[in-house]
């Protein structure tokens, strides 16, 4: 099996975990630390962003 792909780059992933307020967590002890909730509030923004650039692009 191959490897899997990125969906989110560090870059995005690092500004998202800013604008949430865990960057910090990152920081200190890694993607590992965050909790659920945070991830899953990660995901959420990241769908929000790209639901808006997709109405931007049509």
């Amino acid at each position: 099996m191959g490897r899997r792909r990125r969906i989110m780059s560090d870059q995005l992933k690092n500004e998202l975990a800013k604008e949430l307020g865990f960057y910090d967590t990152v920081q200190k002890e890694g993607w590992g630390g965050i909790k659920a909730k945070d991830a899953g509030n990660m995901v959420k923004r990241a769908i929000q962003l790209a639901e808006q650039a997709a109405r931007k692009s049509d």
